[in-house]
């Protein structure tokens, strides 16, 4: 049976910014270099996971009154 993780926005926040630490580079770097086609392999995992962790905000946001 597939098992479902919880987290609180202020735990992906955290999380985003372990990965970015983890690679050395912030967010804007990061999206610049991803848009260029220029990441490492373990850059782009980090970049994907943040994506996933933004969607995952964007939509917490948007339940919010």
């Amino acid at each position: 049976m597939p098992s479902v993780i919880f987290s609180t926005p202020a735990e992906l926040r955290s999380e985003r910014q372990a990965l970015l630490g983890e690679v050395g580079r912030t967010y804007e770097d990061l999206s610049e270099r991803a848009a260029a086609y220029h990441l490492t392999p373990d850059e782009m995992s980090v970049w994907e996971t943040i994506e996933g962790i933004d969607f995952l905000l964007d939509e917490d946001e948007d339940e919010q009154p």
